[in-house]
């Protein structure tokens, strides 16, 4: 086997889950000496045996080199698995800390703030993809923060994946992953919930699949019509009324209870259209709830 030659930026990369064992590979693959640091220590022997540097601890890690990147749940693992390393004096001054994780907006910045405080600078990143995409530029990953700073170290960045520079403001690349996750997971799981229906209806998940295959190849169209009207401020029930997005949502509840199934998410998409109905919307497009969804719900009616 040839010896690997390494021609990029150091990295080091803390979290070693699914994301970060890829993100950790594909730098390794693209020449980067690549020093990786996780809680279980043989989450790396893989990566080892390609080349990395298991550092035995959080501050060793940090202290590789100059890009640290994190691959962790949430902002309290990282304060977690950091608040213990800055123990030792000046562990991230002159660091460039690059969270790939997850969290709020609020979060980040507040994150930022804690980096600057011990002398770090701080990107936020969105990762649009799941592990098996890292390497492929084909998919995207949002980055806000300092703009000197993402310009450094884009084309180590941008071994990853592609690298979209949104802002300085470090809690914007976290409000879109966000967003993009509350499409996501609402789609996902409404399969989820339509497959148990379909199986206590005996029909099979294939054919589940085939339906919403076909309906989701049209919703790119649905939205960019729902786009344009939301720009315009316009929305006029001349295609579709809200009173008939209720109608159709109340047989979808009736459809889940008749088979015996969970009928919490149809009857949440419910309530959010008779909100709009109740709020004079009957008549408008489904796009009038953004209006409505966009304040906060009333109280609950007393029993």
């Amino acid at each position: 086997m040839s010896k690997r030659v390494d021609s990029g930026e150091a990295v080091t990369v803390v979290g070693l889950g699914p994301m970060g064992r890829a993100m950790a590979g594909a730098l390794l693959d693209a020449g980067h000496p690549v020093t990786v640091w996780n809680r279980t220590a043989s989450r790396a022997d893989a990566l080892v045996a390609r080349g990395a540097v298991l550092a035995p601890t959080a501050a060793e890690a940090l202290a590789a080199g100059e890009l640290v990147l994190l691959s962790l749940t949430d902002h309290e693992a990282m304060y977690g698995v950091l608040g213990g390393a800055t123990a030792a004096t000046g562990v991230l001054d002159g660091r460039v800390l690059v969270n790939l994780g997850s969290d709020t907006p609020g979060r980040a910045r507040e994150a930022a703030e804690w980096a600057a405080g011990h002398g770090a600078r701080y990107l936020t990143g969105g990762v649009l993809s799941s592990p098996e995409g890292i390497g492929d530029r084909a998919n995207t990953t949002h980055y806000s923060g300092p703009e000197d700073v993402f310009e450094a170290h884009r084309a180590t960045l941008e071994v990853l994946t592609s690298a979209d520079y949104r802002g300085e403001d470090p809690g914007l690349a976290a409000l879109l992953y966000q967003l993009q996750m509350d499409v996501f997971w609402t789609t996902v799981l409404s399969f989820a919930h339509a497959t148990a229906v379909a199986h206590a209806n005996g029909v099979p998940v294939r054919d589940v699949l085939s339906g919403a295959s076909s309906l989701l190849a049209t919703i790119p169209r649905y939205l960019e019509f729902c786009a344009s009207r939301i720009e315009a401020g316009e929305h006029p029930g001349d295609l579709e009324r809200l009173s008939m997005a209720l109608a159709s949502a109340e047989h979808v509840v009736r459809t889940t209870e008749e088979a015996g199934v969970d009928a919490t998410l149809p009857d949440v998409v419910r309530r959010m259209f008779r909100r709009g109905v109740d709020a004079g919307h009957a008549d408008d497009g489904f796009t009038s709830l953004v209006g409505v969804l966009g304040r906060p719900a009333p109280p609950a009616a007393e029993s």
